[in-house]
């Protein structure tokens, strides 16, 4: 009999998405009964506003939608994403020239997809999203992690990124604010970066999921704005899931040159089709609604943010760079490491983590799943009586 694997090759090598993996393993614990407090999902606990959702309750009472309708959206909401990528990312983009897409993930598979030939090189930032090196590898890319740590507040060079382009490099993945990080490029490290994407004739696919969460007066400039001359090789990807509370109603989008996005268009037409038209209704509310309950939400995670770190800076062994952006605090956990609580010695942030979850019963996400072990990843996007719980329950383990 012959030995033929179940799973292709390709499908059999993507990795868990490491922050749903301890997400879940800390729900089920909840499950159990116990009292697991879990900074490990990047998803707001608030509800989605309710004109949004009122917007949604509507569309249900209207039967064209409950009907096939473009696959790259509908018009009106991809017009809605031209005027918020004008807005927002200094991009007078053509409405023809948005995909509407299932969450963001999927506008960066696709963009992926619609980019790379087998082997072809991208150079990506680290700490990273756990996504992206999959989404480039089921793609046939080949990713190319550049690190920066906290001494260099997650922030990598021109010099880094030029001492890691090779020939096969296509690709530069531009993420600002960060996931996993928070930090934020300030406007010249945007252009600096850009203008040497420019000058190397390499493509950007810009993650702007989290730019209307940002503090401390601060801007993401999106790296099209900086250096417009970009544009032509430039895919922007972005979503309503974080800044509006939408994580499941799964609404992103994609927008770029036309020729990138007519290709996406085929991908996406034997893909998915459309997108839930509810959502997509839902979305047009988001977009060109009242944004006060969001500047609210977003005033929130300001302060969150500021408890969080200044309570994490408390823990010993752990540092804590103050984030500008998104509702993560990524904390170097190096001084906490090679140390023995309650008779265990992690060796690694995977380790930490683990010795966290089943004595202090936090989970947070090891620095393992965004690139080089030492570091943990805390999302405040959680109610301010957990937050304060969880984070003194370690400050008392590591205490001991």
């Amino acid at each position: 009999m012959t030995n033929i694997s179940r799973l292709s090759k390709k499908i059999a090598a993507i990795a868990e998405s490491a922050t749903l993996k301890v997400d879940a393993k800390a729900k089920a614990l909840q499950a159990e009964g116990r009292p697991v407090i879990s900074y490990a999902a990047g998803e707001p606990d608030f509800s989605t506003p309710e004109h949004i959702v009122a917007a949604a309750r509507d569309a249900l009472d209207d039967p064209k939608n409950f009907r096939y309708t473009a696959a790259t959206g509908l018009p009106e909401l991809r017009e809605a994403i031209a005027a918020k990528t004008a807005r927002d990312s200094g991009w007078a983009i053509p409405a023809a020239q948005v995909i509407v897409t299932n969450g963001g993930k999927q506008a960066v598979y696709q963009s992926f997809q619609v980019l790379l030939d087998p082997g072809d090189e991208v150079i990506v930032p680290s700490p990273f999203w756990t996504t992206y090196p999959e989404a480039i590898q089921l793609a046939d890319g080949v990713p190319v992690e550049v690190f920066a740590g906290s001494d260099h507040g997650y922030k990598v060079t021109v010099e880094q990124l030029e001492a890691a382009r090779t020939e096969r490099t296509k690709v530069l993945l531009f993420v600002s604010p960060s996931n996993p990080t928070g930090a934020v490029y300030s406007p010249e490290e945007t252009r600096a970066i850009g203008e040497w994407a420019e000058a190397n004739g390499l493509w950007v696919v810009a993650d702007e999921i989290y730019q209307n969460l940002v503090y401390d007066g601060v801007r993401a400039v999106s790296i099209v704005e900086a250096v417009p001359a970009l544009q032509d090789r430039t895919i922007l990807v972005n979503g309503v899931a974080k800044t509006y509370a939408m994580t499941g109603w799964r609404l992103g989008w994609m927008a770029g040159p036309a020729d990138v996005i007519k290709g996406a268009a085929n991908l996406q037409s034997h893909l998915c089709s459309n997108v839930n038209n509810i959502a997509q209704r839902a979305a047009i509310a988001a977009l060109n609604g009242p944004q006060e309950p969001i500047e609210e939400m977003r005033l929130a995670f300001d302060r969150r943010r500021k408890l969080i770190v200044e309570e994490l800076n408390r823990v010993p062994g752990f540092v804590c760079p103050t984030p500008e952006g998104a509702f993560y605090a990524y904390v170097d956990v190096a001084g906490a490491l090679g140390k023995t609580y309650r008779g265990v010695t992690p060796a690694t942030s995977l380790e930490l983590a683990d010795l966290i979850l089943s004595e202090a019963e936090v989970a947070a996400v090891p620095g393992e799943a965004f690139g080089p072990s030492g570091y943990l990843r805390f999302s405040y996007a959680l109610g301010d009586d957990a937050l304060i719980e969880g984070v003194r329950r370690i400050q008392a383990l590591l205490s001991e």
